[in-house]
């Protein structure tokens, strides 16, 4: 074959540092909306992104030629800068060093946009270890309790 032809969907979750709460409602869309800048800027699409306070959820197309784990590098440094810039109040900002990141078939990607557009109501019910063991579980990724958020 003369071409490549990948098609990687990703849902990719992380955590503010030590779970802190300062991702408020009125900075989320804007945050969201720069992810997505990040992202097209590696040449991947931002799907769909969510979350609540201490924590972002980020469905996205990737770029074949981009690992995973350095597209989620370029995201957290480049929205920890953005976010420090754009309020002050957020001079001590950081994201938290791990994440998790699942692939997704496109025949699910409708479930998985449904899923993290309902993330405030989701946490009403379930914490965020709830929610990443359930879905550590589902993905059948092996993980030690010790590891997960407390």
């Amino acid at each position: 074959m003369s071409h490549s032809f990948v098609s990687l969907v990703s849902h990719i979750i992380f955590s503010t540092k030590n779970r802190r709460p300062m991702l408020r409602a009125e900075i989320r869309d804007e945050l969201h909306a720069y992810t997505g800048g990040v992202l097209r800027s590696e040449k991947c699409c931002l799907l769909k992104a969510g979350g609540i306070s201490d924590h972002i959820h980020i469905l996205a197309q990737l770029n074949a030629s981009l690992p995973v784990a350095t597209c989620v590098q370029k995201i957290k440094t480049n929205t920890s800068r953005w976010l420090k810039r754009r309020f002050p109040t957020h001079s001590k900002f950081a994201w938290q060093e791990g994440y998790a990141a699942f692939s997704v078939s496109p025949s699910q990607i409708p479930k998985v946009k449904a899923y993290i557009e309902n993330q405030q109501e989701h946490h009403r019910k379930r914490s965020f270890t709830e929610e990443l063991r359930d879905l550590l579980r589902a993905h059948k990724v092996e993980f030690d309790e010790r590891d997960l958020p407390g």
